[in-house]
């Protein structure tokens, strides 16, 4: 780092771990500081599903699916019935292949295109992720990228607490504080708020978010709400701050992640009366909800072999089944001695839905895609409704910028992930996959590049302001530095 700070300080050693990797690489000096010593395995990126939406990527062509960011764009905005923050919706989608393939062949990610199932509400198979299909190997990647960067600089634990403008209204420091209580300002012209929502804050989802407040957290402690407190203090815009990314699918047993694919490949879910109470497939985080507001606030996923071996590719399920929350039997009435659900009613239910999956009448849900019927042997697990992560945070301009309420862009301050608004429209019902790992690592991205192509600018015209001096008294130039334009360059 040069004695003047950083380019850039990075807030969150999660997704904001792109924009760190982005601006290193268009030559400027980052600071990322972490206020967790397990970020690793304790933040939303790590506990992720690793699945990242890229709308017309060279993956999707190769498997010769047509996708675009048109195509992108309108899914979230038929999600989210037309509530979505279109400017943001539209920058995200059009830098969504971009950064895919960036991550692929600048960060030597090994991404795929997911094709094994199709997520409520893509239109498209566009979700692209790693072997295992979870966060953790996804943040140790990145993590291990900053850790061979020789511009970055990683300060854990440290939390930062404020940041200064100066006369101009733009970023002039960041305040970091360490564990034992010191402060320090950091002279910096950038700051990027990557410290996610404010999960973690019981009052704060209490007051936005009461349908969810009594459901299990399942996010990072470190959630919050850093970045709307030093956001209020600079005057930044709010916006959505109402919603969220559910899951109907937690482990009661384990705490671990069931996995949505296990209803898209054809499982169930029924209440403590043996019956479903909904359409499964209308998205997993609307369904946290549906479950909260059952008896008990639970239900059981019912499921069978076929789908076991199907939804083995993922790290989360696999660890579902080591945590002992899946309960086997031969038939209904082993289900129901397992779990003590009544044996009638459960029958009558499955009975019902393999005739719908062969075809035979309508859903009284509206559920209309069952793949195949269940067969035994069957397993069973119970699962509760959980908050993941908060959606709304700072309003943002295209670049990642933090707004204020007149609109005008705090200048150096940025915001990404669940520190910013988010595209899923107000409560849970607009979530679509990738909504949280897209605005996370893609508004970090966008960050570095609108903060790399400023530095050039501000270069620039410091350069013309030396030639100009230097053409007025005839004294020798002072030597500049530069970034190339390929540095600069978004």
């Amino acid at each position: 780092m040069s004695e003047e700070g950083p380019d850039l300080v990075v807030a969150g050693a999660g997704g904001g771990l792109a924009g760190a990797l982005r601006a290193a690489q268009l030559g400027l000096d980052v600071l990322v500081v972490e206020v967790s010593e397990h970020y690793r395995r304790g933040n939303n990126t790590s506990m992720s599903t690793a699945m990242i939406p890229g709308a017309g990527s060279r993956f999707q062509r190769a498997a010769g699916i047509e996708d675009s960011p048109e195509l992108f764009f309108g899914d979230i905005m038929r999600k989210t019935k037309g509530e979505a923050d279109p400017r943001l919706a539209r920058a995200l989608t059009r830098v969504s292949a971009r950064l895919v393939e960036w991550l692929a062949d600048d960060m030597e990610l090994p991404l795929s295109v997911v094709t094994d199932f199709h997520y409520p509400g893509h239109s498209a198979d566009r979700c692209h992720t790693i072997e295992g299909r979870h966060g953790t190997l996804l943040l140790d990647h990145l993590v291990g990228r900053v850790k061979r960067e020789g511009r970055i600089d990683l300060l854990v634990p440290a939390r930062l607490v404020d940041v200064r403008l100066d006369d101009g209204g733009r970023v002039r420091a960041a305040v970091v504080e360490t564990p034992d209580g010191a402060t320090e300002e950091i002279p910096t012209r950038a700051v990027l708020l990557a410290t996610n929502g404010y999960g973690a804050d019981r009052e704060l989802v209490g007051r936005y978010l009461p349908e969810i407040a009594d459901a299990v957290y399942h996010g990072s402690e470190a959630s919050r709400g850093d970045a709307l407190r030093i956001g209020a203090r600079l005057g930044a815009a709010t916006a959505y701050l109402d919603a969220y990314q559910g899951h109907g699918a937690l482990a009661a047993r384990s705490s671990t992640l069931v996995g949505w694919a296990t209803v898209m490949h054809g499982a169930v879910i029924v209440g403590k009366d043996g019956r479903r109470f909904g359409n499964e497939t209308t998205g997993y985080s609307e369904y946290a909800a549906v479950i909260a507001r059952q008896p008990g606030s639970t239900g059981w996923i019912v499921l069978d072999k076929r789908i076991h071996d199907a939804c083995l590719a993922f790290t989360d399920f696999r660890q579902t089944i080591e945590g002992g929350a899946l309960v086997w039997a031969d038939d209904v009435a082993g289900i129901a001695a397992a779990t003590g659900l009544p044996a009638d009613a459960l029958a009558e239910e499955l009975a019902t839905t393999a005739a719908l999956a062969r075809g035979e009448g309508e859903d009284r849900f509206g559920r209309t895609f069952f793949e195949a019927e269940l067969a035994p042997p069957f397993a069973v697990v119970q699962v509760v409704p959980a908050l993941f992560h908060t959606q709304g945070g700072l309003v943002v301009d295209e670049h990642a910028r933090v707004t204020r309420e007149d609109g005008s862009a705090i200048e150096g301050l940025y915001a990404s992930g669940g520190a910013a608004e988010g595209i899923s429209g107000h409560g849970a019902a607009g979530y679509l996959a990738g909504n949280g790992l897209l605005p996370a690592l893609g508004l970090a991205y966008l960050a570095a590049d609108h903060l790399a192509a400023d530095h050039l600018a501000a270069d620039h015209l410091a350069a013309d302001h030396l030639a100009a001096d230097h053409l007025a008294d005839s004294s020798p130039l002072s030597s500049t530095r530069e970034l190339t334009s390929e540095e600069g360059s978004a």
